[in-house]
């Protein structure tokens, strides 16, 4: 099986989501971020201030090689991981979901945190950049697209099941309608197996039916 992978703008709560789909998998959890800061014994944030975003640009292309080649995971990346081609090539042998959140929601979330090295000063400001620079890739990269505004992480991952059609280990986490979302979240993911489980990459473009928000992404790096 290919590894399950999930892609976002700083904050879009990559790392929360991913956590939680790989417990419902029964898979592990393999973090870029938490990858680099293992590995080189530094934290993502030291790594910028000594040595800028070129060098830690390397050192996570080489982190996604690595966690890329374990079979079986759910993998989060950091926001700027798709900036490298050589990853972006590497994700195409795997199923990717994009998890979209709002420059406004990105904003009060990454408020909440001073572990993003890139979100100094006018968090809104960079994160429109960000936004800008990056929605492309994410849009070539990922099959899945989940919005993330206003759902909880619990719903994401829910939701993430539902549109890579994977199976939870056990009954406690069963992805059916009545299980612990509202019938509204069960609608929506319901719209969403119907009109988002398209290659978002592919010359169709990406669907135009309902899509579904999370209220996650307020802590790590992601």
């Amino acid at each position: 099986m290919v590894s399950l992978v999930l892609v976002g703008l700083p904050a879009s709560g990559k790392s929360s989501v991913a956590e939680l789909v790989a417990e419902r998998l029964g898979l592990p959890h393999l973090d870029s971020d938490a990858w680099v800061e293992e590995t080189t014994g530094r934290s993502v944030g030291e790594i910028f201030a000594d040595e800028g975003e070129q060098a830690f640009r390397r050192l996570e292309e080489q982190a996604v090689a690595d966690l890329l080649a374990r079979p079986d995971a759910v993998v989060s990346l950091g926001g700027g991981a798709v900036l490298s081609p050589e990853t972006r090539r590497r994700l195409a042998d795997h199923e990717v979901v994009w998890l979209k959140v709002s420059v406004a929601a990105a904003t009060r979330r990454a408020g909440l945190t001073r572990l993003r090295p890139l979100l100094l000063g006018d968090i809104r400001l960079q994160l429109e950049a960000l936004e800008a620079e990056r929605r492309p890739l994410y849009e070539a990269v990922a099959d899945h697209r989940v919005e993330t505004d206003r759902l909880t992480a619990d719903e994401v991952a829910r939701a993430v099941l539902r549109l890579t059609g994977r199976t939870p280990v056990g009954p406690d986490h069963e992805v059916s309608a009545g299980a612990t979302a509202s019938p509204a979240v069960d609608d929506a993911a319901a719209a969403v197996d119907a009109a988002a489980a398209v290659d978002l990459a592919s010359p169709a473009g990406p669907p135009t039916g309902a899509a579904l928000s999370t209220r996650v992404g307020s802590g790590g790096h992601d």
